[in-house]
């Protein structure tokens, strides 16, 4: 997702369910975007081609590929990923559907401190669709993924607790 009350052209993909990815420069300025082309009080506003650092765009291009093609490479997202939220102890148990395609070697669970925001710890659990892990679910955010026979991992999936189903 794009900042607050902001998007891009990959924000209409994302309304739709697709993948998508956002372009942008690490420190904004403010008068090269969003504006009217202008010149006010001897400054250039607008979004304006001599504005562009071209050989960064082309270097967040490049990286962005790579990580689509080692995307293309792993297994898909872990489908039904649950919490057993029944089990009042330190323990999680997680659960989720089991693909069985040839090219899944198995699963692993991944998580990271609450304040992370990237996965800190992985453990793999086999080919299987359930893992009781040794940690709170409270202290933690889990996530699951698969792990393809040849080596790359999918993105994570964060477990739910089962829906009620009366």
């Amino acid at each position: 997702m794009d900042r607050f009350l902001r998007g891009g052209d990959h924000s209409s993909f994302l309304q739709e369910g697709f993948p998508a990815v956002r372009f942008t420069e690490p420190n904004e300025n403010f008068v090269h975007q969003h504006q009217d082309i202008r010149v006010q009080n001897g400054t250039q506003y607008g979004d304006l081609p001599e504005f562009v650092d071209y050989q960064y765009v082309g270097r967040v291009a490049k990286v962005n590929m790579a990580v689509l093609w080692s995307l293309s490479q792993a297994p898909g997202w872990v489908q039904n990923v649950t919490v057993d939220i029944t089990l009042l102890s330190n323990d999680s148990l997680l659960k989720w559907a089991k693909n069985d395609s040839p090219s899944i070697d198995g699963y692993e669970v991944v998580w990271r401190p609450t304040t992370s925001p990237v996965w800190t710890h992985a453990i793999n659990v086999g080919n299987v669709n359930t893992a009781l892990v040794p940690l709170s679910k409270d202290n933690v955010i889990f996530g699951v993924r698969a792990v393809g026979k040849n080596g790359y991992r999918g993105p994570a999936t964060f477990p739910f607790p089962p829906e009620n189903k009366k």
